[in-house]
Order: structure tokens, then sequence, then C-alpha cells
């Protein structure tokens, strides 16, 4: 996450305090499971949470730091960067040199910080260190969490997965309620193994688990995750019908009034309404920024233009500026 600048504030009840100014993100991943139903996020989804998380570790830990607290709650989408960052590094310290006690959110905690909480409590010293290998293991429940849509803490903390966790997992990917189960998701499934490791020693480190062939499949966004997660490209649908795009001045003139109504809420850096698939029919309506585009949605989702309703949804922009659109998106 961007730090902008720090301050200090005079007025604090405590004294001064110093204040720091970062970048205001948008949904976090934690969200992104209350709005899954229990039945899980997407393929696309998950990929991408995984890989710029691991992105984001592997630079840390190159650094010698442990964030030691990664959980759905602090990992939230950037719309401007149009990936996942990661917040809240208040439990979070120099490997070999750790002066946090209790590290790590319940659920989400590796069994060796399990382990020296426990020992820290009753006032004794833990023989082994954590290190930056508790970060993959958080990670690794995130992303089973995300792929199951289930909260995992009790069965983390059961007697059957300290005996079997890989049984477990195995479980959750061959089930039945799970909507993925479909998709051939075992590259996922040996990922998130190799992240969950009891021995520290054996977990995969973030730049090696960036080289799971996992990240090698293309995956398409579904609907659902162009709504939720805001870009700077708002991608509007049910505009125009096949006699608009085969008359060049019905054409014409339609575009001219959806980009005069998009420029109603900011800046319009550019607009596309391919005439042949992919994305037949479809605006694309390319902002300055993500604030105007997110504006733009909310006032334009189910707004009336010749006689239809609008839906309005966001579109990556990195697959815009490329002339990447997708056809398939459930």
């Amino acid at each position: 996450v961007t730090l902008y600048g720090v301050f200090t504030n005079h007025y604090s009840a405590n004294g001064p305090s110093r204040c720091l100014l970062l970048e205001l993100l948008d949904i976090s991943v934690s969200e992104l499971l209350l709005h899954s139903s229990n039945q899980g996020c997407s393929m696309w989804m998950i990929q991408h949470c995984a890989r710029d998380v691991l992105e984001a570790l592997a630079f840390l830990h190159h650094k010698g730091y442990v964030h030691a607290d990664l959980k759905p709650r602090n990992i939230l989408w950037s719309a401007e960067e149009e990936c996942f960052k990661l917040i809240d590094f208040g439990l979070s310290f120099k490997e070999g040199n750790q002066d946090v006690k209790y590290i790590q959110t319940d659920g989400y905690r590796a069994p060796e910080a399990e382990l020296q909480n426990c020992l820290a409590q009753a006032g004794l010293q833990s023989e082994t260190e954590c290190t930056s290998a508790v970060d993959l293991w958080s990670l690794g429940i995130v992303l089973l969490e995300m792929f199951s849509g289930m909260k995992l803490k009790h069965t983390v903390q059961s007697q059957e997965w300290k005996t079997n966790s890989s049984a477990i997992i195995d479980h959750i990917f061959a089930s039945e309620g799970v909507v993925n189960s479909a998709i051939p998701a075992y590259h996922l499934r040996d990922l998130i193994k190799s992240m969950l490791h009891c021995d520290q020693g054996k977990r995969a480190s973030a730049e090696k688990a960036l080289c799971s062939p996992f990240f090698s499949i293309p995956f398409a966004p579904h609907i659902e995750d162009l709504v939720m997660l805001p870009t700077p490209v708002l991608r509007l649908l049910n505009v125009l019908s096949d006699a608009s795009l085969q008359c060049e001045e019905e054409y014409e003139d339609i575009l001219e009034d959806i980009r005069e109504e998009c420029q109603k809420y900011g800046p319009v850096v550019s607009l596309l309404i391919p005439k042949e698939n992919p994305g037949k029919g479809q605006v694309f309506v390319e902002y300055a920024n993500a604030g105007d585009s997110k504006a733009a949605q909310k006032m334009l989702t189910g707004k009336i233009f010749d006689g239809k309703f609008v839906v309005a949804t966001f579109y990556p922009l990195s697959a815009y500026k490329r002339g990447y659109l997708y056809q398939n998106l459930l």
C-alpha cells in the first residue's frame, strides 16, 4: 500500500501522535467472501489475488520482513492500479529480530506461531523462531477460503486438520457443493498444499510459489467480478441493438449521446463500441481515474437508454489497453 506522507496530530486526547497518510483502497477480500454467498470466488479472482499477494510477499521477504497478520481483511483492491494490496503492518517484524510476542490472527495462524504465542503467554521462550513462512501459511488459508466460500477457522483448529490436512484439502476440492469443482483446479490445490505444510521448512517460499503452473492458466473474469472490482474503465451492456450498429448515421449519433452522458461524471479518455465480436455492441468507457468510473457506474446502472435498461460493470484496464475483450463472462 502506498504511503503518501506522515504528519503529527497535536490535538489527540493522549498527546501528539504520528499519523500515516495512505492511499484509499476499495473492497477487501473479506467483503468479497461475504458477497460470494458460500459459493466461492471465481478462478480469475483467486489467481489475481494469489499472484498480487505473492508478489508483495516476495518483495517483503526479500527485504527481510514478515507481515505476520495476513488475512482477508488486510488484502484490499486498488482500483487505480488494478491489483490487490496488503495493509496493516502493525505486527510486522524483521526476520531474526522479532519484537512482537503475539503474531497472526486466529484462524490464519501458522502452527509455529500458535506454539510461540502459547509459550509467550506462559512466560516461556520458543526454541523455534517464526520466519516469513508464517505469511505463506496465512495466504494458503485465505486462498482455500476464497475457493470454497467457507470460513475455515474451526476446520484448521480441529484435530482432523492436525492429523491429515492434505485429505481435508482434497475433500474441499472434490466437494460437489463447490461451484469451482468443475474447473480443472488441481494446480491451485497443489499450490495451496505447498503453503500449508506443518513443517515451516517444507513450506514454499513466495518466490517459488509464483512459479506454480496455476499462474499459467488463462482465466476470464465472471460478470460478478467486474461489478465488485472497480477500475478506470466502465463497460455498458444492453445499450445498442444490432440495427444501431449497422446504420452508420445512427451509430455515430448514439456514440455522441453516450459520450455526452458519460462526461457528466468525469473526463472521458477514450470510448469504444465494437461492431463485431468479441465485445459486439458493448460500450467501453475509459475515465481518467477510478473515482470517476465508480461515480458513473453508480449513476448509469439501471438507467434507461433508448428504451433499454443499462447494465454497467467495470472492466480490466490492462485487458482494455491490449484490445482484449473477454468473450465468456459467466
